[in-house]
């Protein structure tokens, strides 16, 4: 089963349903990404199932996601948003896997006011009642990945995800990879893994991006077939999803067999905890 362990949907900017200031310039394409046409691009690829992530540009939204996964759910499962407002927040964690279709939480922490947030040591709340509540948590986190790390020592049970390799946006080539040691070195901690998403935007190369095969054989080394996920992140592709899928079925020569199976799709589902 492919199982695609990153893509977005989102409505459009409407004022029945208004976004934050600044949302349209981050969003991946002027057009709002539904189920409906994430459903054709997966069958497209032959993937059976995807999580969906809300996007940050719609501000702390989980609505059309969770309806997604619930018209759907053998099909969609959702990594939710939560607003960063302190403990009060953090007591919601305790009954969040109540919501049909909800598996965990995600977080970026690449803007602020997470970013600030996390590098000062304000989210011990949340690191706390996630593991307090076996929710697997996906962060991206771009330069701040020793902290992860940190994070993961600290909370041995909670179990994180590094969201896009922690690759910083825009980055390509020999430079987007310039923090590898920092994300191999975090591999130590059983309960950390990498969701192995938007590759080939980090490539400074066409299809099948060989400036990105050495790090991810690094990667793939380090962190073993059970804590590397595929994913897409689709709506900002730099080629067509079909694309990326062979990127990892077919171009990657130390990605074989049950290893194959658990990267592109088998391990995220046990990690997640999705039956």
């Amino acid at each position: 089963m492919l199982v695609d362990a990153q893509v977005h949907i989102w409505g459009a900017d409407s004022p029945a349903r208004p976004w934050p200031p600044g949302g349209a310039h981050a969003a991946h394409r002027p057009e709002a990404a539904g189920a409906a046409e994430t459903l054709r691009v997966l069958d497209a690829a032959g993937v059976r199932r995807a999580v969906i992530v809300p996007p940050s540009w719609e501000g702390d939204r989980n609505d059309l996601a969770l309806d997604a996964a619930a018209r759907h759910p053998d099909r969609f499962a959702v990594m939710g948003r939560i607003p960063l407002r302190g403990p009060s927040a953090g007591r919601r964690l305790a009954t969040w896997r109540d919501q049909p279709g909800m598996l965990g939480i995600r977080l970026t922490m690449h803007k602020d006011p997470w970013r600030t947030a996390f590098r000062q040591g304000e989210l011990h709340w949340l690191w706390a009642a996630a593991n307090d509540a076996a929710l697997p948590v996906m962060v991206y986190a771009p330069g701040m990945t020793c902290l992860l790390g940190d994070v993961a020592r600290q909370y041995p049970g909670l179990r994180l995800v590094v969201d896009h390799l922690g690759l910083p946006l825009g980055r390509t080539g020999a430079e987007a990879f310039a923090d590898l040691t920092e994300l191999l070195a975090i591999a130590r901690n059983p309960n950390v893994a990498v969701k192995a998403s938007a590759v080939p935007c980090h490539s400074g190369r066409d299809f099948p991006f060989t400036d990105t095969h050495l790090p991810l054989r690094q990667i793939f080394e380090a962190f073993g077939p059970k804590r590397m996920f595929w994913g897409s992140d689709w709506t900002r592709l730099p080629c067509s999803y079909q694309e990326n899928v062979t990127l990892f079925t077919e171009e990657l020569p130390f990605l074989s067999g049950a290893d194959l199976h658990a990267v592109m799709g088998g391990a995220v589902l046990g990690w997640l905890g999705w039956p």
